[in-house]
């Protein structure tokens, strides 16, 4: 299996006050026990992002990043689970531009979102 951090989309999935699930796809970047991903200038209908909102009504989060292909013996996915913060992280900017040219060249403006991993549960199709 690939490394899930060398993987370029995640989805994010958060519960509104509803307690409805809410899911995004993310870029994002891992260092150590956090994931890290950032409100970017992507078109959006509003800045006032259901995620945020979410989170900090909800701080508990999920993500799922996963691999598909036609070959279904290569099919892989990871989901990391834990609390999620909004905060001004510049290191959190400087991975993300590390990681994808797109942010080299138009760093996200934020706000970040730092996801603490508490848990990590790993699936692939074929044995280790």
């Amino acid at each position: 299996m690939p490394s899930p951090e060398e993987a370029t989309v995640a989805r994010l999935a958060t519960v509104g006050t509803d307690g409805r699930p809410h899911i995004v796809p993310i870029c994002f970047a891992i260092e150590g026990d956090t994931l890290y991903t950032a409100v970017d200038e992507k078109p959006k209908r509003t800045r006032r992002l259901k995620r945020l909102a979410n989170i900090e009504a909800n701080p508990r989060v999920e993500v799922l990043i996963d691999h598909y292909e036609d070959d279904w013996s290569r099919l892989w996915w990871v989901r990391l689970r834990g609390p999620a913060r909004i905060v001004d992280d510049r290191r959190a900017v400087e991975l993300l531009a590390a990681k994808y040219p797109q942010y080299r060249e138009r760093p996200p403006a934020g706000p970040v979102i730092a996801v603490t991993i508490e848990e990590r549960t790993e699936w692939t199709s074929s044995p280790s």
